[in-house]
């Protein structure tokens, strides 16, 4: 599975050219094109570069590409800030970093004691690390997504939820975005640490148990979640649409906050109410750390 993980500059190039069309980038459309997207004589025109030297890029066959072209190319494929990112750490892999075994993440005690303290504000939260793992949560995401700390440790994984739970598909009302735009995080993920062995188990995974996933995965999209909408379809509140925002808890560059909130007044609040109702607060007044079923 090491090869099929291994992030390739020439796949997504071409995965990135394909999704490009000549009126997007002010081309007049010269005749029938046999496969989709620019061709590649036309985006080396855009990058200012050779047909030959952006042909070898593009088959693999040169890895010396310096940051000048890097960004010429990402300003011709029109990438976001996150596809810029991933072109830059998967041109230029840093070999060192490569070698360093991870250590396994762990929440600090300070972060625990924030998520407990949004679930008396009435605001989901978790915390993800590498891979997608759910590292910790507070009650009210529990309810509202899935109690991810009473389940087996190999378990706490946004994509496995996403992807091989069925509670999923019915939870969340944009299902098809919701997993793609997860394929694409795990796949920024793969551009950082291309020899995580546990990164490496989960795609495999993934891939072998889900269609969906395969067909996400092949179009070699980036993605990294700041702010946005999520909408639900929650079995014992309806409907319900909230906000999120992704923050930094401060300790480990490599773990994200996701913080929900819903408008003032709003059904959605509302359906929040009902579920925190179903927390029952501790003798001190606080709510317990994971949620019990």
């Amino acid at each position: 599975m090491s090869d099929q993980l291994e992030p390739r500059l020439a796949d997504f190039l071409r995965a990135a050219r394909a999704r490009l069309t000549p009126d997007q980038v002010g081309m007049a459309d010269a005749g029938r094109r046999r496969v989709a997207g620019l061709r590649r004589e036309e985006l080396a025109m855009l990058a200012g570069v050779s047909v030959d030297y952006y042909t070898r890029l593009e088959q693999g066959r040169s890895k010396s590409a310096s940051p000048e072209v890097l960004y010429a190319i990402a300003d011709a494929l029109r990438l976001d800030g996150a596809e810029r990112a991933h072109l830059h750490t998967i041109a230029r892999p840093a070999p060192a970093r490569r070698r360093r075994a991870a250590k396994p993440q762990r929440l600090h005690p300070a972060t625990r004691t924030l998520l407990d303290t949004f679930d008396t504000a009435l605001r989901p939260a978790f915390v993800l690390g590498r891979r997608l793992d759910v590292l910790g949560q507070n009650r009210l995401a529990a309810l509202l997504v899935a109690d991810f700390d009473n389940m087996p440790p190999t378990e706490r994984n946004q994509a496995r939820f996403v992807f091989l739970d069925p509670h999923a598909r019915e939870l969340y009302a944009d299902w098809e975005q919701v997993a793609a735009d997860t394929a694409a995080m795990l796949r920024m993920d793969v551009g950082r640490h291309p020899a995580d062995p546990g990164l490496g188990r989960l795609v495999g995974d993934l891939s072998i148990q889900s269609f969906e996933f395969r067909r996400l995965w092949a179009r070699n999209r980036v993605h990294e979640r700041s702010v946005g909408t999520k909408r639900y379809h929650h079995p014992l509140v309806g409907d319900l649409t909230i906000t999120y925002q992704a923050l930094s808890p401060g300790d480990d560059p490599e773990q994200t906050l996701f913080v929900y909130d819903t408008e003032p007044g709003s059904s959605s609040a509302h359906a929040l109410q009902l579920l925190a109702a179903k927390i029952t607060p501790t003798p001190t007044g606080r709510f317990p750390l994971s949620a019990s079923k």
